[in-house]
């Protein structure tokens, strides 16, 4: 009696060898209908796993991956456009703000230099004051 170990082939000759696009093609009908599983078609045939989930992408069922639908009422379009439209007029406003502020920047800047007094008021220096606490005056 032939014993299965008198078949099987060596890492060698399983590289050589080729399947046929139909017998693939069967394979993957046979676990479309479950008549097998990816582990005994790896047993059987001496095959990888990843060799038959490569058969399986290549000639199994092509399922299309799952597409996530999203559906707006036309009040939420409408709203959504509203608040972009908002959201671009704040920018604008922003803008037009900064531009406000460098130019006054710019403008004490130089009226500064023009005159040699400093306009902006520093709050790092404490001024310093003859009175104490409560306003009574120091010795």
């Amino acid at each position: 009696m032939a014993r299965r170990f008198n078949f099987e082939q060596s890492l060698e000759e399983r590289r050589m060898r080729r399947f046929s696009e139909e017998f693939k093609r069967k394979k993957m009908r046979e676990l479309e209908q479950r008549k097998v599983t990816v582990s005994e078609i790896c047993r059987e045939y001496e095959v990888s796993q990843a060799t038959v989930y490569r058969w399986i992408e290549k000639y199994g069922p092509k399922k299309k991956k799952a597409e996530r639908v999203i559906v707006e009422s036309e009040s939420d379009t409408q709203r959504l456009l509203e608040l972009k439209k908002r959201v671009a007029e704040l920018e604008r406003i922003v803008g037009q703000k900064q531009v406000l502020i460098d130019f006054k920047d710019k403008m004490i800047e130089l009226a500064e230099e023009e005159y040699g007094v400093d306009i902006k008021k520093k709050f790092e220096t404490k001024p310093s004051s003859a009175f104490g606490m409560k306003g009574k005056r120091l010795e």
